[in-house]
């Protein structure tokens, strides 16, 4: 019997990769092979290290032996670091990859526009080293609230019970009123509303409005003083999310090529309209749009349907706990979490929780108990990713907090009780032939006991909907685009993968080694042959990624004909990582 040439490059990439175990073949293919895994390995030797993160690789015995960053195709919940001081070197940020991040988000509150590019660059230069798709994130600054100045440079102390007043005039403050520079809030302000000052240690409740000041209440004392700032919990501010500032930087964001845009101060769905309106104006001809992100921390977005409304038109959500924890009550907030999660995974949009996940680590090398509970409740919840923010930025353990992060991953994930909670939430579906295919496939690879779903992808809707399904197995994506597997980053149980030669879609290039890793099917032409070599590629994608170790193991891939429709999933396919060519321990040629 000829063993056809998947075969015999699954078992050279097998041994070049580490394993010399020949013996997980059938004997029919062993005998056919007629040689050593030593052998098979000199021939491909150059094609499997080009496959290979730079990095020394350990060695096995009993099978393949995969790169150290494997470890993170064995996690679903991502990993989102925020990058800054603490984190702005090229090994720092090498460092925190490998310790499990798989988005870096540049926060444009702080810090120049060049100090971005420079960071991005260095990302950039990470994920060619690594062969890996990794996402960047620009966080938009959004408007910032604050009262005025004060006389007494030490501010004043405001006792229970008091009148103070906030107003127009430009007169510095003193114990008994203070300039408030925003009339958006005293126009939309009404009596009984509260008013939270230095995130609330000060609250003020409206008695009486007039057409340039309001008269408030002090109901919890304590210390005001310059440029403080104020959150409006009650009312619904007519102001842009978008200030000049933050017009610019997304303007630059667009330029450089940032993944995803995080929108601050999201009141209602009309503000993700208006920075869709914006990017549509500003986005250079030829880039790739980035995918929106909607910070949740203003109570208005849970109003009747804002939240659906806002989920509907952005491509993710971010809960923002840092405003949402002092605009709405703290005993709310872990319900408004779950309620965010939920409606992401109904809507198939990736929900990232944020803020104080771990935030003793800025100074210490270990989180509280409290904080790793909270941190594994967002993955009990179902969040597609938990991010860390000053913890990465400023924190003197950076790498420590990321490593903390997918250490609590990994053991919230091993639990029994986290698959059950995962399928208390039902998944509507479409009546579309890529969603049956994407549901078929998650419940196959379960039947199968498959180690991984590859879906072939343009834009990524069908990975997407792999996703919320929350399957037992990793979901590959596999894209032409660098863009969309960036995206896909984002999303829970998805790992992106770009074939070397750029594209699954383009004619051969006769000019390639017999043994090359990466084939390339023609999008226009009868799909026979060149559907072979898509399902080649998956499995080799698959043997790179460290998902599968044996011949016989499975992958369930979905993929559709003609190539180059975008949502056009249309085919699922079971075939073992040794290649479509071959089942059961037999190939043909």
């Amino acid at each position: 019997m000829k063993i056809s040439p998947a075969c015999t490059k699954f078992v050279a990439l097998l041994a070049v990769l580490g394993g010399n175990n020949v013996n997980a073949f059938s004997p029919s293919i062993t005998r056919s092979l007629n040689t050593s895994p030593s052998a098979l390995a000199s021939t491909t030797a150059d094609d499997a290290v080009a496959a290979t993160p730079t990095k020394p690789v350990e060695r096995q015995t009993s099978i393949a032996a995969v790169p150290k960053v494997a470890q993170r195709w064995r996690k679903r919940t991502k990993q989102l670091a925020t990058l800054g001081p603490a984190s702005s070197t090229f090994e720092m940020i090498e460092t925190l990859f490998l310790a499990g991040a798989d988005i870096f988000r540049l926060n444009f509150s702080h810090g120049s526009q060049e100090q971005k590019l420079e960071l991005l660059t260095m990302i950039r230069e990470v994920e060619e080293k690594y062969s890996h798709p990794i996402a960047v994130l620009g966080d938009l600054q959004g408007p910032k609230l604050r009262v005025g100045e004060f006389s007494n440079p030490n501010g004043e102390v405001l006792e229970q019970g008091q009148m103070f007043r906030l107003d127009l005039d430009e007169a510095l403050g003193d114990n008994t009123r203070v300039m408030l520079p925003h009339p958006e809030i005293i126009t939309a302000s009404e009596v009984d509303h509260v008013l939270l000052v230095d995130d609330g240690k000060v609250k003020l409740t409206i008695v009486g409005t007039g057409e340039k000041h309001l008269d408030c209440r002090v109901d919890v004392p304590g210390k005001i003083s310059n440029r403080k700032g104020v959150n409006t919990p009650d009312s619904v501010l007519d102001i842009s999310p978008l200030t000049p500032k933050d017009r610019a930087d997304l303007e630059y964001m667009l330029g450089i090529g940032v993944d995803w845009v995080a929108l601050s101060f999201v009141q209602q769905p009309a503000d993700i309209v208006e920075i869709h309106a914006l990017i549509d104006e500003h986005l250079p001809e030829g880039v790739f749009r980035p995918a929106v992100m909607a910070k949740i921390e203003k109570p208005s977005c849970f109003v009747g349907t804002n939240l659906e409304d806002i989920v509907d038109l952005c491509d993710g959500i971010m809960v923002a706990r840092g405003d949402l924890g002092v605009e709405c009550a703290p005993e709310d907030v872990p319900l408004l979490q779950k309620q965010i999660i939920d409606t992401c995974r109904r809507k198939g949009k990736p929900a990232v929780v944020a803020t104080q996940m771990l935030e003793s680590m800025i100074e210490s090398p270990t989180p509280t108990r409290a904080e790793a509970s909270d941190v594994a409740t967002a993955i009990y919840d179902g969040a597609d990713a938990i991010m860390l923010s000053a913890e990465s930025a400023a924190g003197k353990f950076p790498e420590e907090s990321v490593a903390m992060q997918q250490r609590i991953i990994n053991r919230v994930e091993g639990d029994s009780h986290y698959r059950s909670y995962l399928n208390q939430l039902s998944m509507s579906k479409k009546d579309t032939a890529a969603d049956a295919i994407a549901a078929a496939a998650c419940q196959i690879a379960q039947t199968t006991n498959a180690k991984a779903i590859v879906c072939f992808t343009l834009q990524g809707s069908t990975v997407l909907r792999a996703s919320q399904e929350r399957p037992t197995v990793p979901i590959l994506g596999i894209t032409p685009f660098k863009e969309t597997a960036r995206q896909l980053a984002m999303s829970w149980g998805v790992y992106p993968d770009l074939p070397r030669s750029g594209s699954f879609g383009f004619t051969t290039d006769e000019t390639e080694e017999e043994h090359s890793l990466v084939e390339s099917p023609a999008v226009n032409g009868e799909y026979g042959d060149d559907f072979d070599i898509v399902l080649k590629n998956a499995c080799r994608a698959a043997l790179r990624k460290g998902l599968v170790s044996d011949p016989n193991d499975l992958l369930v891939v979905t993929a559709g004909l003609p190539f180059g429709t975008p949502g056009a999933a249309n085919i699922i396919r079971v075939l073992p990582a040794a290649g479509p060519q071959c089942w059961d321990g037999h190939c043909r040629t």
